[in-house]
């Protein structure tokens, strides 16, 4: 047993001793943090005697070789930037075997040893396929402001984006409160309604239209019946921007209001990107920073196929697999307490 694991440790060692060099890559939506996580990971990289390579324009920059050698320097007064300095794009060739083929022969010519990939579900996906083609390791970073992927309590770039959400909401409120309107405000989330359900709360939203509802309750008639015929001339509604259901985002809430209650005027604000840009918050930086250098300390470790996250403060190896495949759960006592405060 002991020969075991002597044998274990030793080749674990040895994948650890292998890397040389890492290449670094945002892929997907940026989301704020994205530039402290570049940061952390170079520099963690470089304090433990490792090359560093940035790759430009995800996937698709990995297959178009935009490939540059990074140093402490090159990362300097980055942690306060917003977006991503290796800048982002969507890759149709990343999705074919042809594509993958050409960006690991990239790699090889720059002596990339293992690669940290930050970004969401798809950002992941890629990193597990890449990987398990051909046996490079690879560990990934949470960056997306929907704060979906299972495993860890908060991504980076969420934090930021909530904070963006309620204000944006707290100036349309003072409108919405002179016009005696209701206001239907579509937020991001993909299928995850974390940024409607809490910013609902942090603004003293009437209510939050999200995925994870699943009751057959219809969502809007309880809304109505509950608040606005009672008491209030005015409300704004938190609406994620895509349902599961098909049912569609603000708008489509907005046009069932004016055609079934016609007595309330409805307007409708979708936020869009004004989410996903602005300055990092302090808890996003120093979120993206304990991943980034947890990121260099996995590999080292002979980690790889996995996601650092963070759960109840504590860093965490979460498997790709998991990461993304299983959807993460909203907590239900979030829903209790809009409703017991929207009243």
């Amino acid at each position: 047993m002991w020969a075991e694991f002597c044998k274990f440790a030793g080749e674990m060692n040895m994948d650890m001793t292998k890397i040389k060099t890492i290449g670094v890559l945002t892929s997907g939506g940026d989301a704020p943090g994205m530039n402290a996580a570049i940061r952390a990971v170079t520099r963690a990289a470089i304090y433990n005697g490792w090359k560093v390579k940035g790759i430009y324009r995800g996937w698709e920059g990995l297959i178009n070789n935009e490939i540059k050698d990074f140093t402490s320097e090159s990362v300097s007064g980055t942690i306060n930037r917003g977006g991503t300095i290796l800048r982002t794009a969507r890759s149709k060739d990343f999705m074919n075997e042809e594509g993958r083929a050409k960006a690991h022969e990239n790699l090889k010519a720059h002596g990339v040893d293992a690669l940290i990939v930050i970004g969401g579900n798809g950002s992941l996906a890629g990193a597990q396929i890449i990987a398990s083609e051909y046996d490079i390791p690879c560990v990934g970073l949470p960056g997306t402001i929907d704060n979906d992927l299972y495993g860890t309590d908060t991504t980076i770039g969420y934090d930021t984006a909530l904070n963006t959400i309620m204000d944006c909401v707290d100036k349309i409120r003072d409108t919405a409160n002179s016009h005696n309107r209701i206001f239907f405000v579509e937020v991001m989330g993909r299928d995850a309604g974390f940024l409607a359900q809490n910013a609902a709360i942090a603004t003293g939203a009437e209510a939050a239209i999200i995925p994870e509802d699943k009751t057959d309750v219809d969502q809007l008639a309880t809304f109505i019946g509950r608040g606005v015929r009672k008491s209030k001339n005015s409300s704004i509604v938190l609406v994620s921007e895509s349902k599961k259901d098909g049912s569609g985002g603000a708008q489509y809430y907005a046009d069932r209001l004016v055609h079934e209650y016609p007595e309330f005027e409805a307007r409708v604000t979708i936020l869009g990107h004004l989410q996903r840009g602005g300055i990092p918050t302090a808890q996003d930086r120093i979120l993206a920073s304990r991943l980034g250098v947890a990121a260099i300390e996995a590999l080292k470790d002979g980690q790889r196929n996995v996601m650092i996250g963070v759960k109840n403060d504590q860093i965490v190896y979460v498997p790709f697999n998991k990461a993304i495949r299983i959807d993460k759960p909203i907590d239900r006592e979030l829903i209790n307490v809009l409703n017991v405060l929207s009243i």
